[in-house]
């Protein structure tokens, strides 16, 4: 039997078996060649020294055993001394039909619930998840493998999918439905809740901050309005009391919490959400709005600058180790692990649920995972399956010729002696 894979299909491990066959197949063939040379010296000397009977029936029965076995192991693989009899060369003829069947076998033996379920029933698995996770180099060493998952991820994206994506889906939750009584609904329950008077607060402190730090801001806005008689010194008088007098107003409007223009400004807001839940006029108006906006190329050129923000966000706080993206799934991780140590009735939930999701998966899948076995038997080459199988096994098999030789010397010993016996006697 002449393995010709060539060396670089053959891993290290291929190697190594191909050696110990290619020695085991020698030292059975070698005993073949003795047990022939005793035979032959035997019977040429059995007249003389008729003990030497014995020895030849010993070889004979060695020699019988070791051709007979040779044949049956060779037969396995190809034909021997290249003569197609019947019922040789079985693996490589026979290879779709021994694929189809270690298929059904796995699948019966293997992909069954009972099975499944027996083995995650010996070990848990959501505790030893539980106690990998609680150490926190496990845990930062899942976080670093996960963002190398999601960074791969990112880069299969494409961005003009991803942007087209983000624009359906403002089209479709944000466009789809009216905005005016919504935005209505949501204003009234802000005005009733007071939420405006923050917003109010820091319009107001940022005006008073601004006309404070630029005193020129109202410029001439108020002597451009007078008359022309009127002094100059008295013109630029008059710009700076109302410069002074807004600030007033501004800080009396900050200072007190039921001032005349936050009532109004209540009132107004009030009046405004009613009007976008109730008045049809201003709906239509909404939708004037929103239909511009949506038939405009700002919804493509937002789409695309969200894109690029969060993802320019994430592949940063991916990559980086010490990011607060990595550094909370870490924690986070963590936090999981020594939940799940320490709360056994999550774990057997969890594993519980883990059974269930593989006894499924096996049960609609078996058929299907124990194919992938059949198929890829079926592709392989016949030439190239005896020679895998051959290397596997092979080493094993010529144990079987040993065995046959040594077992035919006993065989053919026993008979001889057994059969000189009865003559003895009969004779």
């Amino acid at each position: 039997m002449t393995i010709t894979t060539p060396d670089t299909l053959l891993t290290d491990a291929d190697l190594q078996r191909r050696a110990a066959l290619r020695r085991m197949k020698v030292l059975a063939t070698a005993l073949l060649v003795v047990a022939a040379v005793v035979f032959a010296v035997a019977f040429g000397l059995q007249d003389q020294y008729p003990w030497l009977g014995y020895v030849r029936a010993a070889a004979e029965g060695a020699m019988v055993g070791a051709l007979a076995d040779w044949f049956a192991v060779t037969a396995l693989f190809r034909h021997p001394l290249g003569l197609r009899i019947p019922h040789t060369a079985i693996i490589p003829n026979r290879k779709d039909e021994i694929g189809v069947s270690l298929g059904e076998f796995v699948e019966q033996n293997f992909l069954s619930d009972e099975v499944v379920r027996s083995k995650l029933a010996t070990f848990s698995i959501a505790d030893r998840l539980g106690t990998w996770l609680a150490d926190p180099k496990n845990a930062e060493r899942a976080s670093a493998e996960g963002a190398v998952v999601a960074q791969g991820v990112l880069r299969f994206l494409s961005d003009a999918d991803v942007e087209r994506l983000i624009e359906r889906l403002a089209r479709t939750h944000l466009f789809d439905r009216e905005w005016a009584p919504t935005i209505g609904r949501v204003g009234a329950e802000l005005v009733a809740a007071g939420q405006q008077r923050a917003v109010v607060d820091a319009l107001v402190e940022a005006t008073e901050t601004w006309l404070t730090e630029h005193p020129d801001a109202l410029g001439e806005v108020v002597s451009t309005r007078l008359p022309r008689w009127v002094p100059g010194f008295a013109k630029g008088l008059a710009d700076e009391r109302a410069h002074k007098e807004l600030i007033g107003v501004l800080r009396a409007v900050r200072d007190d919490p039921e001032h005349p223009l936050r009532v109004a400004i209540d009132g107004y807001l009030v009046d405004l959400t009613e009007r976008l839940q109730h008045d049809p006029a201003m709906a239509e108006r909404v939708e004037e709005i929103k239909a511009s906006l949506l038939e405009s190329e700002r919804m493509r050129t937002f789409a695309g600058r969200v894109w690029e923000a969060v993802k320019a966000t994430l592949t940063s706080a991916l990559a980086d180790p010490a990011s607060e993206l990595r550094v909370g799934a870490a924690s986070a991780l963590v936090d999981v692990g020594v939940r799940l140590s320490a709360d056994r009735a999550l774990s057997a939930k969890i594993d519980a649920w883990i059974a269930d999701a593989a006894g499924y998966a096996v049960q609609k899948y078996r058929h299907d995972l124990a194919s992938v076995i059949s198929e890829t038997v079926q592709r392989w080459d016949a030439r190239e399956t005896t020679q895998k199988i051959e290397l596997q096994v092979g080493r094993d098999l010529q144990f079987i010729r040993i065995n046959g030789t040594v077992v035919g010397a006993i065989a053919g010993l026993a008979i001889y002696a057994i059969a000189t016996g009865v003559h003895a006697v009969v004779g």
